[in-house]
């Protein structure tokens, strides 16, 4: 089984937010941790919002230490592809619809690791498997 772990999930392992033991937990259940690249973005935009200097950069860090572990799913033409239809047909964010995409695109056993309502339903729709939400 492969966990794809969207940014508001993997966000949670380095601050402190509700459902973060959650995310953690889950996270490290599974073996096989997989997100893309638009992940490194949208965390370490968050982790320089969210904690102030000194903690910021310890954690971006760590993330970026974490993220040497993932599979890295590319975004690519065929995953912007998939993302471009998932978003016509549940009408979700653009972002969120790359996750999916790429979630997609890791495999059939994948299950997509969110707290993002929104993301979850839209996920759901496309026949993927969700934790977190």
């Amino acid at each position: 089984m492969v966990l794809y772990v969207d940014s508001s999930a993997l966000l949670k392992r380095y601050v402190r937010e509700h459902d973060s033991e959650a995310a953690i937990e889950l996270m490290n259940t599974d073996p096989v941790l997989a997100t893309c690249r638009i992940t490194e973005l949208e965390v370490r935009r968050n982790l320089a919002r969210l904690l102030d200097n000194p903690k910021a950069e310890v954690a971006k860090r760590q993330f970026l230490e974490d993220l040497d572990a993932f599979a890295l799913v590319a975004v690519d033409a065929t995953t912007c592809n998939h993302a471009a239809r998932i978003a016509e047909q549940t009408l979700c964010r653009s972002l969120d619809a790359l996750h999916i995409g790429a979630a997609l695109r890791s495999g059939t056993t994948t299950t997509l690791l969110t707290f993002d309502v929104r993301q979850a339903q839209a996920a759901r729709s496309t026949g993927l498997a969700v934790v977190g939400t």
